[in-house]
């Protein structure tokens, strides 16, 4: 059995570096530099809610305040407490909670959701200028929600258009979360969409194929050169003789991928829904799995003893049904939302890491929050729900000492929701106050 990996510091390529700085010491974690260069970083901000939760703990703190200078957080306490600054400016947030900046580890922000256009519509009939457009609403729609970061997994046939996006951000072009992409993320011949048509047409696909050892070391690298801060492959798939999910990629190649990944310093997320997918991608040392639907006690086991992390991606489950017609509440439940339920206890009691990922975009962009509900609804309870979105995602992207906690030095990205979202997780419905790297987005 191998020895569990510790998550090593991400790098990322020349050209999508913008807005990041790394640290000289060899394996020292990477350290967010300055945003937009518009940023005013002069006048300190004093932030005064009626509570704090810091992301750590399992409780708010009432009472407490948050100073910000230039784009981090320099003091947190009771607010009698703080030094502050004589010019500072006070922020009053009556009635609210503060807390860390949400993020979302499974993102897709070129698409929209299947109700308003089918997926397979909107990989052959939306132009990339159309979907890019489109894109630039989601991710403000996102923030203006609370979300202060995502990993975006995969185009979904829109090439290389989220690194302009994140690139875009960081310049501060166009408002949005602080963004880590995929770009087109790898599949196996074959095995994706769109499908249906006729064997001699050649439809463009909606991730980018790749085969052999040779094949899906040339395909990472590629995707690395074009920006790529993670690298996403599809463990399994549909592909079926039945059109079940199956598995993809075989050992040798699994060990190409991840290989070639992390020579560069790039971790490995993948897709996978089968439990011989999960074990593969696990046995693999991919750092997170998505989706898990017919998980087992074993594969969790063996993830945990691998800290491989897990993403359930419930909300996009509950979306695509009520998509299909089912009326939650009043309808039957169906067994894919049952086999759903019975997945995530499982992996609650495993004790496996446990992030915040939605697949939204299957879903309306700035509803993510429905993600957290829904975990709480199948077993988490609120706190726990609110680490996964916060800390707890920070660790997985390796940026737990800039993001993802309210702490001195971190980054001053934080929210203030109406009531207490430790008590009710739809309070994070009720965002009243964005700020990411210091700069008030919403208020």
């Amino acid at each position: 059995m191998r020895t569990p990996r510790r998550f090593p510091a991400l790098l990322c390529a020349p050209m999508t570096c913008a807005g990041m700085l790394l640290t000289a010491s060899a394996g020292a974690p990477a350290v967010l530099s300055a945003q937009p260069a518009s940023v005013s970083a002069e006048v300190p901000v004093l932030l005064l809610p009626d509570a704090v939760f810091d992301g750590a703990g399992d409780a708010p703190q009432p009472g407490w305040a948050v100073l910000v200078s230039g784009q981090r957080i320099a003091a947190v306490g009771p607010a009698r407490t703080l030094q502050v600054p004589a010019n500072a400016r006070r922020i009053a947030l009556p009635g609210t909670t503060l807390l860390p900046g949400l993020s979302d580890l499974h993102s897709h922000v070129l698409l929209h959701p299947y109700d308003e256009t089918p997926w397979n519509d909107q990989v052959l009939r939306e132009s990339l200028a159309l979907r890019t457009a489109r894109a630039v609403n989601h991710l403000k729609a996102t923030l203006d929600a609370g979300f202060t970061m995502l990993r975006d997994l995969g185009t979904e046939g829109a090439g290389y258009a989220d690194v302009g996006l994140k690139e875009a951000v960081e310049q501060g072009i166009i408002p949005g979360p602080r963004l880590f992409v995929t770009t087109k993320a790898i599949v196996a011949t074959g095995s994706y969409g769109p499908k249906g048509f006729g064997a001699e047409i050649g439809i463009p696909q909606g991730a980018e194929e790749a085969d052999g050892v040779e094949g899906v070391t040339r395909v990472v690298r590629d995707q690395i050169g074009h920006g790529a801060d993670w690298i996403k492959i599809y463990a399994d798939y549909r592909w079926g003789p039945r059109g079940e999910a199956r598995p993809t990629f075989t050992s040798a190649e699994w060990q190409a991928i991840v290989q070639t990944a992390s020579s560069s310093g790039r971790p490995v997320v993948a897709h996978a829904s089968t439990a011989e997918g999960m074990m593969r991608a696990t046995l693999a040392g991919v750092e997170v799995i998505e989706h898990g639907d017919a998980a087992t006690a074993e594969v969790f086991e063996a993830m945990k003893q691998r800290n491989v992390a897990f993403c359930p991606t419930l909300a996009a489950t509950e979306s695509s049904t009520r998509y299909r017609g089912w009326k939650k509440g009043v309808d039957p439940e169906p067994a894919g939302i049952t086999q759903k339920k019975r997945m995530f206890r499982l992996a609650l009691a495993s004790g496996v890491t446990i992030c915040n990922g939605s697949d939204v975009g299957v879903f309306a962009h700035g509803t993510n929050a429905l993600e957290l509900e829904l975990m709480v609804e199948y077993g988490m309870t609120p706190v726990q729900a609110l680490k996964a979105a916060t800390s707890v995602n920070a660790r997985i992207m390796h940026r737990e000492n800039e993001l993802g906690r309210v702490a001195p030095g971190l980054m001053a990205d934080l929210v203030a929701v109406q009531g207490d979202p430790t008590r009710n997780i739809g309070q994070l419905r009720q965002v009243t106050f964005v700020m990411k790297g210091g700069q008030v987005h919403r208020r």
